[in-house]
This record gives C-alpha cells, structure tokens and sequence, in this order.
C-alpha cells in the first residue's frame, strides 16, 4: 500500500500508475484542484486500487489526516512516495520573489517533512520504505532557481538521514533524482523556462533528450520494491547523464537516438503539474 504525494500530474501520475500496475493499493495525493480523482478513476478502470485526497501536505494537520486517510482505509502502509513540489520561476537570485521562496520551502521541504513524520511509526510496523524527490539540481544547483536545487539538496540530506536513523527499524530511504523530464517544468510554452534555458537542457544531457515520466516512475517502483532490500540512503540519478556531462554534449547525439521511448502506461496529465500555480520568468538586469 503506498501513499504518492503530487499524484495528480507529471512524474507523480506515472508513479501512481506504475505501483498500481505492480499490484499496490495506491492512495493519488494532490492540492485540492490537481486532477487526482481523474488519475484514481483511470487507475481503478485498468483494474487497479486507487483513492484520491485533496488537500495541502505542507499543513501539518493535512499531512497528519493524509496518512490517517491512508492507513484508515487499507490498515497498513508499505510506501512512502514524496514526490510533491513546486517549481515557481525562472530568476536570477537577487530577482527571486521572496514569497515564491517561501512557497518553494513549504511545498518542496515542510510537506516531504510532515508525510515522513507522520508515515514513519506506520512504516515501522510494516518494514516499510520512503522514496523522495531529488534532482540532479540538487547535486550541481541550478541557475536561475538556486531555491529549487536548495531544496533538492535539503532532500538528499534529509533522506540519508532517515535512513540511517531508521535503520534499526527496519525502514529504508531512497530519493530518485530526475534530470530534465517531459512535464510542464521543462517546456517553455507551460512553464517559467524561457527558450534559452530549455535549449541549454538539452544540449548538456548526453542522452540529448528529455526522459519520461513513465522512465522515472520505473526507478521509483524498483527502489520501493524487495528487489532493492539492500538499497538505503542511495541518490538513485535518472538524469540522462546530465551530472557527469560537460558542455553542450547533446548536440553529438544523432536525431534518430533522440526519440523518447512509448512506454506502456496511460498517463494523461505529464504537462498538467503547473496548471492553475502562477510562475515567473523574470529578465536578469543589464
């Protein structure tokens, strides 16, 4: 039984549909206006269990009900998946709105704190495992979104943290860090990159493409599967190659190699993650 958290769009729909087709119970978590009733029903009409609830994770009271949700209504909890968060803008530094910070802290840090806090006597019992959200960000930063790779680096930490500590109770803890995926973050047209920065993206992942949001899922069912019983404290990278690149190596990629993959799962929200979230992408001064 895993809870994911930012289920309605993006990486966090694939993983939802990933862990159902491997037979998990899947409680869909997202903000009250994420389209998660539209990926539990696509989940439940492919044969799968799958529930939604609305609501603000990074609300104490919110994230403590999610569980309680959660294990009230399967009586147990195996997963942990925090994969909620935001991604605001595209701004230098001393540009960066303060309450945008402020917003990328309680979405991307406070919530991944909360669920694991509250999951963690549940995932005691059962010899459970969290699997959070890094990012490649989060090990070389990101320009133009310092915040962003901040948290992410916060994520790193905080996760080898809890899987050394909760080691002795049998509870491992992983993150899967994605490099640039095909949701709404990574193009222009719905997100705060402008096409400068989704160019530069590309060109420096050897790989020369986006991944998948179906590619990610599949390291996310892996690290939370017995398949990786001896797997804690691991920053799993789905980047492409990004981390290990230097320049503009995807330009030596032929286009044919380009293609991202099909994949198998029926995902309709990729692009979906920033709908209805207000974004910015602010000019560096001269």
């Amino acid at each position: 039984m895993a809870i994911v958290t930012g289920a309605g769009t993006g990486i966090g729909e694939a993983i939802a549909h990933k862990f159902a087709k491997e037979g998990a119970r899947v409680v869909v978590s997202g903000l009250q206006d994420d389209p998660i009733e539209d990926v539990a029903e696509s989940i439940r009409d492919k044969g799968g269990e799958a529930v939604a609830f609305g609501g603000d994770i990074s609300e104490a009271g919110v994230a403590k009900e999610c569980v309680d949700f959660a294990t009230n209504k399967f009586k147990r909890l195996d997963v942990l998946i925090n994969n909620a968060g935001v991604f605001l803008d595209n701004a230098m530094t001393e540009d960066y709105p303060i309450e945008d910070f402020d917003q990328t802290i309680r979405m991307n840090i406070r919530s991944a704190f909360l669920m694991t806090r509250f999951a963690l006597p549940h995932l005691q019992k059962t010899r459970g495992n969290i699997v959070s959200a890094g990012s490649e960000s989060g090990m070389i930063g990101l320009a133009q979104n310092t915040t962003y790779g901040g948290t992410k680096g916060w994520m790193h930490a905080f996760m080898r943290g809890v899987a050394v500590e909760q080691a002795q109770n049998g509870v491992r803890a992983n993150c899967v860090c994605p490099g640039p995926i095909d949701t709404a973050w990574t193009h222009k047209e719905t997100g705060p990159m402008d096409k400068q920065m989704e160019t530069a993206l590309i060109q420096a992942t050897p790989l020369a493409r986006r991944g998948t949001t179906e590619e990610v899922a599949n390291v996310y069912a892996f690290l939370a599967s017995d398949e990786a019983s001896y797997v804690t404290g691991a920053l799993y990278v789905v980047d492409g190659g990004t981390t290990i690149a230097k320049g503009p190596v995807g330009d030596l990629v032929p286009k044919e190699l380009r293609k991202e993959p099909k994949g198998e799962l029926d995902l309709q929200h990729r692009h979906d993650g920033l709908r209805n979230k207000e974004t910015h992408r602010i000019k560096a001064k001269k």
